[in-house]
């Protein structure tokens, strides 16, 4: 989830996995998957970066909880 900032100086949060563009006019254009459409007052560089620092650290939680049991690296067989 990312904060982003609507151009009436609304705040929104974001669900990342949702975007499917972002197009850079006047105003940032971000596309959902879903077709709806939010433009920003953020420029597509810091959507960009939010995002990529929104999914670091999504992933620095995952690692810092090791491997799931029976998981791909659990080295583990899962229970029946």
């Amino acid at each position: 989830m990312v904060r982003l900032t609507r151009l009436n100086q609304a705040p929104i949060v974001l669900n990342s996995d949702l975007i499917q563009r972002i197009d850079i006019t006047p105003d940032t254009v971000i596309t959902l998957t879903n077709g709806e459409i939010l433009r920003v007052r953020e420029s597509a560089d810091e959507v960009v970066r939010r995002v990529l620092d929104y999914r670091r650290q999504v992933c620095g939680y995952a690692g810092a909880l090791g491997p799931t049991a029976g998981g791909p690296d659990s080295g583990r067989e899962p229970e029946a």
